[in-house]
C-alpha cells in the first residue's frame, strides 16, 4: 500500500462567508467587488470546492480592487475543471484574519 505523503492544515475558520458568482475580469485594472451582486451571494453553507493555494499572493487568491472584505478564488472540482469565485467577510476583522492566515503560511 502506498503511503500519502499530503497533509492538510486547517489555517482559518469563519462562521459568515459569502461566496458570489462573478462576472469575466474586463480588464487588467482587477477585479472590483462594486461590479457583483453583493446583495445577492450565490452561496452559503459547507465545503463545496477546493482551491489548492501553492503561493500567496497569487493566482488562486486574489484580493479585489476596491475593498478589503472581498476576494476572488480559483476553485478546481477534481477533474482539472476551475472557475473564478468571489469571497466575501460581512466583518472586516474576518478578511483580516483570512489574509493574514495566508500571509502567515507562506512568509513563516
Amino acid at each position: 500500500m502506498a503511503e500519502d505523503d499530503s497533509y492538510e492544515s486547517m489555517l482559518c475558520v469563519k462562521p459568515e462567508v459569502h461566496v458570489y458568482r462573478i462576472p469575466p475580469r474586463a480588464s487588467n485594472r482587477g477585479y472590483r467587488a462594486a461590479d457583483w451582486k453583493l446583495d445577492e451571494p450565490a452561496w452559503s453553507g459547507e465545503l463545496f470546492a477546493q482551491a489548492p493555494v501553492s503561493q500567496y499572493p497569487g493566482s488562486v487568491v486574489e484580493a479585489v480592487t476596491d475593498s478589503s472584505r472581498y476576494f476572488v478564488i480559483r476553485i478546481e472540482d477534481g477533474n482539472g475543471r476551475h472557475a473564478f469565485i468571489g469571497l466575501g467577510f460581512a466583518d472586516r476583522g474576518d478578511s483580516f484574519d483570512f489574509n493574514v492566515a495566508l500571509q502567515d503560511h507562506f512568509n513563516g
